[in-house]
């Protein structure tokens, strides 16, 4: 896999852990943690095919222009900067995974993609092992939650090998408001795998994908994005379940076409950045509050650690009910 371009900073590599006493029995629910959105996408292989998910237009485009055109792509398609150990170490923990096979592929491989093809799985997968056997205290979650051209044995294959890279680090299925950080300490679990298939009510550890509701935006426009996510909130979440705001804005056609060759972060992200650092900021953890929120390229304006610093506002609220 390719190394990351951004550099991580290993102020939060620790930073569950770090955590005052009074948040161990927090539930994670109730907790604000950062993610990365389309988390693979530092490393896109241009010499891939297109993904099987791509509509003709896309497909017609490449076949036209060849390697050109994959280049243009990546720089839309590419999502973030730094790979999983690097993201880790800045404090994500949450990530957005999709995963693809690739057509006419002897071996069934799996792959994570968006548009073009990244890493294989188990690359990935390996990444976040690594880390986390280096940090006891440290929970991420999986959040498996596309699938292209993956079949049953697909699915079986990418169980078995979850099973292999994690095995007692799994989290069994329990109620959401149960999963604190002291019971996940106790039980020396780790990872929080969900899973957007029905194969989830089949396999103990993989929680249902609508136990992570994730609502999407789908928008340019900085000010509907804010207005969305407010409204998600205000809505919050089936009583029970995880929940992730999406600080993401998605470029329509005619947007891709004017910043055909600046891409994603130039013309859309680092344009729209201080009005989603402001509603990040504003926000507050708990049950009618945010939970998980996910970015592009989250090195940018301290997204990391402005959501990590949500989470201190729980214990200010304790103060003040103390002194009153």
């Amino acid at each position: 896999m390719a190394s990351s371009h951004g550099r991580s900073d290993l102020r939060f590599a620790d930073w569950m852990a770090s955590l005052p006493q009074s948040m161990h029995t927090v539930p994670l629910a109730n907790m604000a943690i950062p993610g990365s959105h389309d988390s693979f996408s530092f490393y896109i292989d241009e010499a891939s095919p297109v993904g099987p998910e791509q509509p003709e237009t896309v497909q017609n485009f490449v076949s036209v222009f060849g390697t050109v055109a994959k280049k243009l792509m990546r720089k839309w398609l590419a999502t973030q900067t730094m790979n999983f150990t690097c993201q880790l170490e800045a404090g994500i923990r949450f990530f957005d995974l999709r995963i693809s096979t690739k057509p006419r592929d002897p071996d069934n491989e799996l792959y994570f993609a968006h548009g073009l093809f990244s890493a294989t799985v188990r690359e990935g997968l390996e990444q976040i092992s690594s880390f986390l056997s280096a940090h006891a205290k440290e929970v991420v979650f999986l959040d498996f939650n596309h699938f292209y051209g993956v079949q049953n044995l697909h699915h079986e294959k990418l169980v078995t090998m979850l099973k292999e890279v994690f095995g007692e680090k799994l989290c069994p299925v329990i109620f959401a408001q149960e999963v604190t950080l002291k019971y996940l300490w106790e039980k020396e679990y780790q990872v929080l795998v969900f899973y957007h298939h029905p194969m989830a009510l089949e396999v103990p550890f993989l929680w249902p994908g609508q136990m992570m509701p994730a609502p999407w935006a789908n928008t340019t426009d900085p000010e509907k994005l804010v207005q969305f996510l407010q409204a998600s909130v205000t809505d919050r979440r089936r009583k029970g379940t995880f929940f992730v705001s999406q600080v993401v804005l998605t470029p329509k056609a005619s947007t891709v076409m004017k910043g055909m060759a600046s891409g994603l972060r130039e013309t859309i992200t680092e344009r729209a950045l201080p009005g989603m650092m402001q509603w990040i900021r504003s926000q507050r953890p708990g049950e009618n509050g945010i939970n998980i929120i996910t970015a592009d390229f989250v090195e940018l304006g301290e997204f990391i650690s402005a959501v990590i610093s949500l989470n201190y506002h729980h214990l200010n609220e304790d103060e003040d009910d103390d002194a009153t």
